[in-house]
Order: C-alpha cells, then structure tokens, then sequence
C-alpha cells in the first residue's frame, strides 16, 4: 500500500476494465456526477457507484456532495506506484534486449 492509507491495492483497483474507464473519463474533465459517469455504460447507477467506492478506497477518486447530487472526480497520484512498476520492468527489458543484441553480435564474429 502507498503512503496516503489508501484501503485498497491500487493494481486492484485498475484491473477492472470498467474502472479503468472511469480513471479516463475523470482524467477528461474537473468532475462530473454519478449520472453522468452512468451514462457511460451499459450497467445502473448501483454497479457504477461499487466502482467507484473501490476506486476511492484506492485513493484514485475522490467525491462531494453537491445538494443532493455526489460529484467524482480523479486523484491521479495513486497511480505514480504504477508507473513506477511499469519503469521499473521497462528498464529491465531494456537493458535485457540490449544484452541480447550485444550477444548476437558476439556470435556473428
């Protein structure tokens, strides 16, 4: 878990496909509420806000209320653990290629 308390593992949070499409949706714009992230797929308002919850309890959304109306919008620091992931095996495959080619080299001469 990252330094922030989040209650949920970010990777799980991301492997759903449907949160991963909420994460762009919120990345579009400030903030938008729950009707009209719903709008968005082919599933009721109950099933997008379980998304959601788990996406907060990630720390990737955040939410107010606005009247009666709950407003989301993305906390995209969370998913600097990712990328850092991702950097990390990018080097890694990276300099593995560059040994591989090194050692085909080396067997051409």
């Amino acid at each position: 878990m990252s330094e922030n308390n989040q209650q949920r593992d970010v990777f799980d949070a991301i492997a759903d496909p449907t949160r991963r499409r909420l994460i762009e949706l919120l990345a579009e714009v400030e903030e938008l509420p729950l009707h009209e992230l719903t709008a968005h797929f082919q599933m009721g308002r109950t099933a997008v806000s379980k998304h959601l919850t788990i996406l907060k309890e990630a720390g990737l959304v955040l939410d107010r209320k606005v009247g009666r109306e709950t407003r989301f919008r993305l906390n995209a620091s969370p998913l600097r653990e990712i990328q850092d992931w991702v950097a990390f095996y990018s080097r890694f495959w990276s300099v593995n290629m560059l040994r591989l080619h090194q050692l085909l080299e080396e067997e051409e001469e």
